[in-house]
C-alpha cells in the first residue's frame, strides 16, 4: 500500500488541513473554535444592521450587552461540535482497516507481533492519533517486549478507561459555555426589569398623575418583554447545542465501543501462547 493511500491523521484531520495543531483523537484546537466562532459573529452582526429593523434585528442589537457574548459563545460551541463530528468520523474509519492476516487460523503471540505491527503501519499514518490503534499497538509492544499474553487484556482495558476519560474532558470547555450561555440570558432579563422598575420608580417619586402613571406602566411591561426576550433566546441557544452535544457524546460512546468490540475480535480471540516446538526452532 502506497503512503499516500494509508489513513493520515496529517492529512485528513480537518484541524490540520486548516492549517492549525490538531487535537489528539476527537479533542479539538479551541483557538481555531474561537477564531471561527469570531469571525461568523461579525459577519451574523454585520449582517443585522444592513437589514431592515424588524423584531428579529432587534432582539439581538437592542437588548443591551448581553446578546453579543451570548451569540460568541454559542458559535464557538458550534464549531466545537463541528470538528468534533468531523474527527469523530475519522476515527470511525479504522474500524473498516483489516490487520490480520488472511489465515482462519492464524495465531497472535510473540512470535507474530512483527507482521502486525507491519500491517498496521502499512495502513495506518501516525496510529497514536487513532483510538483503536493507539490501543493494539500499545497492547502488541508490550507482548513483544515483555512476552506477557495475559497482560494484554488488561492493557486494552486500561486504553479504554484512558479513552473514556479523553472523551469525557473534551466536553469540559463545551460544557461551560451551555452553562454560560442561559446565564448570561439570566443576566440580560434582570437587567431589563432593573431599567423597566427603574424607571418606573422614576415616575412615581415625581409625583406622576394618574396618565403618566399608566404610560409608565406601559413602559414597565414593554420593559418585561423584552427582558424576557433575552433569556428566551439563550435558552434556545442552550437547548439546541445541549440535544447537539448529546448526540454526538452519544457517537462517540459507540465508537469507544466499538474498538473495544474491534480489540476483542482482532487481537484478544486470537492470543496464543507459542508451542514448546515454535520455540526451539526460534532459539
Amino acid at each position: 500500500m502506497s503512503i499516500d493511500s494509508r489513513l493520515s491523521w496529517s492529512r485528513l484531520d480537518i484541524e490540520q488541513r486548516l492549517g492549525f495543531r490538531g487535537g489528539r483523537f476527537t479533542n479539538v484546537n479551541s483557538t481555531l473554535c474561537a477564531v471561527f466562532a469570531a469571525v461568523c459573529s461579525i459577519v451574523f452582526y454585520t449582517a443585522l444592521y444592513i437589514a431592515s429593523p424588524n423584531w428579529f434585528t432587534a432582539m439581538f442589537t437592542q437588548r443591551g450587552m448581553t446578546p453579543f457574548p451570548m451569540v460568541f459563545l454559542a458559535f464557538w460551541s458550534l464549531f466545537i461540535l463541528l470538528f468534533k463530528w468531523s474527527k469523530t468520523n475519522l476515527q470511525k474509519r479504522t474500524l473498516r482497516i483489516k490487520i490480520l492476516p488472511p489465515e482462519l487460523d492464524f495465531v497472535l503471540s510473540p512470535n507474530t507481533v512483527d507482521q502486525i505491527l507491519r500491517n498496521v503501519n502499512e495502513q495506518i499514518e501516525q496510529p497514536k492519533h487513532f483510538f483503536l490503534f493507539n490501543r493494539i499497538v500499545g497492547a502488541l509492544a508490550n507482548l513483544k517486549n515483555l512476552g506477557m499474553i495475559s497482560d494484554v487484556g488488561d492493557i486494552l482495558r486500561s486504553y479504554n478507561d484512558q479513552d473514556v476519560e479523553s472523551v469525557e474532558t473534551s466536553y469540559s470547555l463545551l460544557n461551560g459555555f451551555l452553562w454560560a450561555i442561559p446565564v448570561l440570558g439570566f443576566i440580560g432579563t434582570v437587567e431589563g426589569l432593573s431599567q423597566a422598575i427603574g424607571t418606573f420608580g422614576n415616575v412615581l417619586a415625581n409625583g406622576a398623575n394618574t396618565a403618566a402613571l399608566t404610560s409608565s406602566l406601559q413602559s414597565v411591561t414593554g420593559g418585561l418583554a423584552t427582558a424576557f426576550e433575552t433569556t428566551l433566546v439563550a435558552l434556545i441557544f442552550a437547548l439546541t447545542l445541549h440535544l447537539m452535544a448529546t448526540a454526538l457524546k452519544k457517537a462517540e460512546e459507540e465508537l469507544l465501543i466499538a474498538c473495544s468490540e474491534y480489540c476483542s475480535q482482532n487481537i484478544v480471540a486470537h492470543l496464543r501462547m507459542p508451542s514448546h516446538r515454535n520455540e526451539e526452532q526460534r532459539t
